[in-house]
């Protein structure tokens, strides 16, 4: 190789280091800029979101609902969320999961629901009445002995079809929300302690309310079909009082509940853990209606807020 080569070899060499540098130069100082531009808008958002919120929940008692295991982490982030906007998380309260139907329909004795837990034999006689049921139906003739009797009356609610359950869950919902003078003396606080898990606070008339469902999946088939008919009916019961309802889960929540929160037309938020979802939990307890966050199932990130009203129902 001649000297004059050598020459433009090690200058080439020198160009390239040259570039290599200068573009991790670059691609480092606009990491810089990337990580200075993220933690402003994260102080711009942590020093907007007391101002966007203030006193939307003024003087509203809220209530947070877990349909399963507790969680102090979505306690402590719907708390926060409830308390910047002015309003007071009232009621803390956990389904127990399995439901321990023997132990609610012991306290519900007296009532038509200490029938919720069947015998043996009850429960087999009532599968057998539902089959023949269901075979009359496919004779394709009317004999007026179906569901609702022969005389026309509303035949007796089934605690093996869930019927009975769902009621139960019902009354609860409405007594949940509703409170009252003579809540302590109403069926809820009768069973409270084989319903419930875990009690905070106090039962009394809720203006808004937060569900976190658990994941069902550890749950036998038939613990998860009574599990299931609770649910229904609880938000069957809230319904009926008519109170904004919000289902929330964290960014990291596997598997996701929101298709579920959907499935029962709840506005959602399915990152709690992040000023944004708190924000949105927020709008949505004063009756924003929709899917909030950053998964696939979101409509969007935040509520649209113009012309929400900061005063009371």
């Amino acid at each position: 190789m001649a000297i004059g080569d050598s020459n433009l070899v090690s200058s080439a060499k020198s160009g390239i280091v040259h570039d290599l540098s200068s573009e991790v130069s670059a691609a480092q100082h606009q990491a810089e800029q990337l990580r200075s531009q993220l933690s402003g808008e994260e102080t711009f958002a942590n020093d907007l979101y007391p101002i966007a919120v203030h006193g939307l929940l003024s003087a509203r008692n809220v209530g947070l609902v877990f349909l399963g295991a507790p969680s102090n982490g979505v306690n402590g982030y719907v708390r926060q969320a409830v308390t910047q906007a002015g309003g007071d998380l009232a009621t803390v309260v956990a389904v127990r999961e399995p439901l321990d139907l023997a132990g609610i329909a012991r306290l519900a004795t007296g009532t038509r629901f200490a029938g919720l837990a069947p015998t043996p034999a009850e429960a087999e006689a009532a599968e057998a009445e539902a089959a023949e049921a269901g075979e009359a139906g496919e004779g394709g003739a009317s004999t007026g002995t179906g569901t609702t009797g022969t005389t026309g009356g509303e035949a007796p609610r089934s605690a093996a079809s869930g019927e009975l359950l769902e009621d139960f869950a019902t009354i609860v919902g409405k007594q949940l929300v509703s409170g009252g003078a003579q809540v302590d003396r109403e069926l809820i606080s009768r069973v409270r302690p084989r319903l419930l898990s875990a009690f905070d606070g106090q039962l009394g008339r809720l203006d808004a309310l937060v569900v976190m469902r658990g994941d069902p999946s550890k749950l036998t088939p038939e613990q998860a079909k009574a599990s299931s008919q609770f649910e229904t009916g609880l938000l069957d019961g809230v319904g009926k009082v008519g109170i904004p309802v919000v289902g929330v889960e964290l960014s990291g929540t596997e598997p996701s509940q929101i298709p579920w929160y959907q499935g029962k037309d709840l506005a959602s938020v399915d990152d709690l853990d992040t000023t944004a979802g708190q924000a949105a939990l927020v709008y949505a307890l004063t009756g924003s209606h929709g899917a909030y966050g950053t998964k696939s199932t979101a409509d969007s990130l935040l509520p649209n807020v113009v012309g929400t009203s900061t005063g009371t129902p």
